[in-house]
């Protein structure tokens, strides 16, 4: 196996493994010793590249990962035996106590029930609810996924310094709440769960459309979303229903990916996507979740899952069954009240009703001032105003959707339909 490969195994198995060791060193030295716990886990990750490189990646990996880190956890706790920081929290003094017997006391931090609770601690934590959600977000991608400080930057196109103030903001507030990698209890799960969902959605949306990046389509963060998912829909615990909709809604949503940019990195909006490239397992995948989740109460997940089901179903666009989409619109926009929503409400009305019934749609949310620097808004009134042959009106709100967008992609796809447009009028 070439190096390469090598590295690729271990990224991938690094970006899984990574936050659930960071969650048990935590619980081992405490909130006030973050450094240390992702001091431990680098560690752990160099001594795998240079071992792996030489003879190759062992048969149980995982458990090689957790043996190295329980084994450097070990090592640092006897050499800062005094730290003062080890007495006030977690369990370093416990486990500094207990002698020569703290291999074995060690161990069991490390069984598997364990590692995912406390995994599962910390996805509750980086999600909790005094902290913004642009905070969670970047911690989550940090702590839980391995991402570095430069793959943070990257992803939504700010600088290293913001990402790096982000993170130290957050770890200042897990020291001085002294904020535990642990579940919430039973009675308050219910109300937590919606903070983790909604920050993995929104890791989810800018992997499947990303704002900033050079691709429209960020496989990593995707599949670092539906892993989240996949995490919370394993523990009994917190296997809500709205959890099943949101995973029906990321295979969906995932099974439709290959056909969005052209093999010239062009964007293909819906209508013109080839459908038989569609991912019909991941579909499959996704009405079983779908199911599962019928279980449950309603939420906007279950919404959205029902919509791009719909769309999944559809053998071609004409075949779209917009009666049913606009139906699944109806509730959402009753459920959120967001000028968001009501808007791709609105454009479901267009297809199904024509452009003059969505132009009505539209007056009525436009004073939302949201829309007004929302650039799919002014990207919508665009098609709206070009299908009633307003040509003109087209151009000046496609001109503004250009200049409100930040994705490379969408930007050379609007900037095309203006030439397009401007050689009509």
């Amino acid at each position: 196996m070439s190096h390469r490969e090598i590295q690729s195994q271990i990224d991938h198995l690094f970006r899984q493994e990574a936050g659930k060791m960071v969650a048990v060193l935590v619980h081992i030295f405490g909130a006030s010793n973050f450094e240390l716990a992702e001091d431990v886990v680098q560690e752990t990750l160099l001594t795998a590249l240079k071992t792996w490189r030489l003879k190759g990646i062992p048969t149980y990996p995982k458990a090689w990962l957790y043996r190295v880190s329980k084994n450097k956890a070990i090592d640092l706790l006897r050499k800062r035996k005094h730290h003062p920081l080890f007495s006030q929290e977690g369990i370093a003094q416990q486990l500094l106590n207990s002698g020569y017997t703290i291999h074995a006391q060690m161990d069991a931090y490390w069984e598997p029930q364990h590692i995912t609770d406390d995994f599962l601690g910390m996805m509750f934590a980086c999600c909790h609810p005094s902290i913004s959600q642009e905070n969670q977000v970047t911690f989550m991608l940090k702590v839980l996924g391995g991402f570095s400080i430069q793959e943070i930057a990257n992803a939504f196109i700010t600088s290293n310094a913001v990402i790096s103030k982000r993170l130290l903001r957050t770890k200042d507030f897990f020291r001085k709440e002294q904020i535990k990698p642990r579940l919430p209890r039973e009675e308050e799960l219910s109300k937590r769960i919606n903070s983790v969902t909604s920050c993995i959605y929104l890791l989810f949306n800018e992997g499947y459309k990303s704002t900033h990046s050079t691709t429209l389509v960020r496989q990593d963060l995707i599949d670092h979303a539906i892993y989240l998912t996949k995490t919370l829909l394993e523990n009994e615990k917190t296997r809500f229903s709205s959890v099943y909709a949101l995973m029906a809604l990321f295979h969906f949503q995932g099974a439709r990916t290959k056909s969005r940019v052209s093999s010239e990195g062009k964007l293909i909006v819906l209508k013109d996507q080839d459908r038989s490239v569609w991912d019909q397992l991941l579909i499959a995948k996704g009405r079983v979740y779908l199911n599962h989740s019928l279980q449950g109460p309603l939420s906007s997940y279950h919404l959205e899952a029902g919509i791009a089901y719909e769309h999944c179903k559809a053998k071609h666009f004409k075949d779209t069954n917009w009666d049913v989409i606009l139906a699944h619109y109806d509730k959402l926009v009753s459920m959120t009240k967001d000028p968001v929503v009501a808007l791709h409400r609105a454009l479901v009305i267009m297809e199904k009703e024509g452009a003059p019934a969505a132009l009505t749609e539209i007056e009525a949310i436009e004073q939302h001032h949201v829309l007004q620097s929302y650039y799919v808004y002014h990207a919508a009134l665009g098609e709206l105003f070009f299908r009633l042959q307003a040509i003109k009106r087209a151009i000046f709100h496609l001109k503004k959707a250009l200049s409100l967008c930040s994705a490379p992609l969408e930007k050379h796809y609007l900037n095309e339909k203006i030439e397009q447009l401007s050689a009509l009028s």
